[in-house]
């Protein structure tokens, strides 16, 4: 036993110092190899511990939100806002202690005006109802709620994520947008209600060289789930770019569904080759609508507007039959799963000033109870939704929000297939940690404290339910730090 012992220890005492001989080997090359290359001047200076910069910088992405950001500092969504939607998507308490972290004299933030008489909760009331494409198409579409799904494509996310947001659609009776990438059997699972976005790429709808084709898009609106259809013309995170769907991230399934070539990078014209004035614009609203029977609308974030007092004045002079049955309005600050940074940092208009903008063209033309107004970007928590709707939304859609109801941390690693969290990978190891059963039901409870929270709201502003806020319930603060009345 003890001749045993012993040759164990000498066999371990050789090992090692083989581990640690291979140790010093790897560190002497190294040390060889930074000293020599000419591309990083940080490795060049500083062999060997100039290596430790990336993988800091890399662990920052991570900790960054836990250590040292402040609950209302951190992009594009601080602590405050993710942790409410955490909280939502639990089902756990959302009230806090103590008071507010929020300024509230910040020039442009707004404030609501609460009620001496704030409504009982036995007089309150269901949300109205809102119609889409009432009076131009065989197929008109109706909902209650406020909050529903924006588009985020199968390729952008995983098959475990659409899984669990369709299904928690379903439960929280609410719609689900496709986003630009195709209908696919996970969106079609639960039986939620879909609306089809159409990109510039057509994908799903599409023909070999890349058209829309009419039989394609009868087949999709076959399907009784599709009530609607999205022309996409711009997105929020990429204004005049259309959508980037990384090679990596191109699988033969995703390439079937979309039409295109497996493993290579998916990138969408930055608009529609088709549409290039507001003539065209109309003439494929009203090709879709009489193809599908459904409302049909436009996606866009606005920038030059001069365009819409054209649009508007077209559909008045050719009758309000030609409109769009609705506007889907993003945000500048909008998301997305890959876009250049000078498109994300510098393009335009954000929903703050765009909203208001469209709200008050369509009433000066008088389309607004034919046009409905459904708003995107950053509207995640219940006061921003609240704010939408007062401003003159029919509906909200949010991306983000649902992401962190399915748990999302903010990693930024949407584009590189390395999504933590399951959500944006299609790394089969990586998608294992998202059980589609067990988010849907934060998915809904997300949806549903949402609702609950913006009605609150609307409560204490004296009305009955969340669509009967308007601008006289909120002020802004101006420069001064003093709030005002909107103008």
């Amino acid at each position: 036993m003890e001749q045993l012992a012993r040759t164990m220890f000498e066999w371990s005492a050789l090992l090692l110092v083989f581990v640690i001989g291979l140790g010093l080997a790897a560190l002497l090359i190294m040390y060889v190899v930074d000293v020599t290359q000419t591309t990083h001047a940080i490795r060049r200076n500083y062999p060997v511990v100039g290596r430790f910069r990336y993988w800091f910088e890399h662990l920052g992405e991570f900790f960054r939100q836990y250590f040292f950001a402040q609950d209302r500092e951190e992009l594009p969504f601080n602590r405050a806002e993710r942790s409410w939607a955490y909280r939502a998507a639990k089902g756990v308490d959302t009230t806090l202690a103590f008071g507010s972290t929020r300024l509230i004299n910040r020039p442009g933030d707004v404030i609501f005006l609460n009620s001496a008489f704030p409504i009982l909760k036995e007089n309150t009331q269901n949300p109205a109802q809102v119609v889409f494409g009432e009076q131009s198409c065989q197929q008109p579409y109706q909902t209650n709620s406020i909050i529903h799904i924006s588009g985020m494509s199968f390729g952008a996310l995983s098959k475990p994520a659409l899984q669990a947001l369709s299904y928690g659609a379903k439960q929280a009776g609410i719609w689900m947008n496709t986003g630009e990438g195709g209908l696919t059997p996970y969106h079609l699972a639960s039986g939620c209600d879909l609306v089809f976005q159409i990109g510039t790429a057509k994908y799903g709808v599409r023909n070999k060289q890349g058209q829309l084709c009419a039989e394609k898009l009868k087949q999709v609106a076959a399907h009784q789930q599709v009530k609607m259809f999205e022309i996409k013309l711009s997105q929020g995170a990429k204004p005049g770019k259309g959508g980037i769907l990384p090679g990596h991230k191109v699988t033969a399934e995703i390439a079937a569904i979309r039409g295109i070539e497996q493993g290579k990078d998916s990138i969408s014209p930055n608009a529609h080759p088709e549409i290039k004035s507001v003539t065209d614009l109309l003439d494929m609203i009203n090709m879709v609508r009489e193809l599908t029977a459904k409302p049909v609308g436009i996606k866009l974030v606005l920038g030059q507007s001069d365009f819409l007092h054209d649009l508007f004045t077209q559909i008045n002079t050719k009758g309000q039959q030609c409109a769009p049955d609705f506007i889907t309005l993003d945000s500048a600050d909008g998301g997305t799963g890959a876009a250049p940074q000078p498109l994300l940092d510098y393009v335009g208009l954000p929903i703050t000033e765009s909203l208001p903008l469209v709200v008050h063209l369509l009433q000066r033309y008088q389309l607004k109870d034919r046009i409905k107004v459904i708003t995107s970007g950053k509207l995640i928590t219940p006061g921003k939704v609240a704010w939408a709707l007062a401003m003159g939304a029919d509906a909200i859609t949010s991306a983000r929000g649902f992401m962190f109801a399915l748990g999302c941390i903010q990693a930024l690693q949407c584009n590189k297939n390395t999504c933590p969290t399951g959500i944006t990978t299609h790394d089969k190891s990586l998608q294992r940690g998202l059980v589609a059963k067990d988010k849907s039901i934060r998915v809904a409870q997300y949806a549903n404290q949402l609702h609950q929270s913006v009605a609150m709201i609307a409560h204490s502003c004296g009305v009955a339910h969340a669509r009967l806020l308007s601008t006289k319930h909120i002020r802004i603060i101006d420069a001064q730090g003093r709030s005002r009345e909107l103008i």
